[in-house]
């Protein structure tokens, strides 16, 4: 399976496509977009979608994992971080992919094993289950791909029930 993360920001969204194959979690790409605050709304959020349709039309994801809302620090924050969520999920619509949303406590007790674990123990974590040479950064990237293996490991759980219950 192949999952595109997103961690949606209004200045810097991460994005990071993950696949599992004969239990193994890998990374295929892995990036950031990263946005002016003094550019217009639209030009912004139009770069949020150009990026992450090249990422779909190039990886092919079967499902798109995004981190429910959660926090923002007033409302201006959240109405701009609800714009940046909404193309995140029309990119994923316009391709026909299944959004999966996931809350920061779940993502971060599938990748860390704790709800409330540090930035930095996310990126740590990520490195070691990507096996990549570096924690990734930004820290929205290594939250981007968190978010993917949420998905994945979650995926997997649901699977093995349901083979369960047959």
């Amino acid at each position: 399976m192949r999952v595109l993360g997103i961690d949606c920001g209004s200045e810097i969204t991460g994005y990071g496509v993950v696949e599992t194959a004969a239990n193994e979690l890998r990374c295929l790409e892995a990036a950031c977009v990263r946005m002016s605050p003094r550019g217009p709304l639209p030009t912004r959020l139009e770069r949020v979608f150009v990026q992450l349709a090249r990422v779909i039309e190039l990886h092919q994801p079967r499902v798109v994992a995004i981190e429910d809302v959660f926090y923002a620090v007033n409302a201006k924050s959240a109405l701009k971080l609800g714009h940046v969520r909404g193309v995140a999920m029309l990119a994923a619509a316009h391709y026909g992919l299944e959004v999966a949303e996931y809350a920061p406590l779940s993502i971060k007790s599938a990748v860390v094993g704790y709800g409330r674990a540090e930035k930095q123990q996310v990126q740590k974590m990520v490195a070691r289950l990507l096996h990549l040479d570096a924690p990734p950064e930004p820290p929205d990237v290594a939250d981007a791909l968190a978010i993917a293996i949420c998905h994945l490991h979650t995926a997997a759980t649901l699977s093995r029930q349901a083979a369960a219950a047959r």
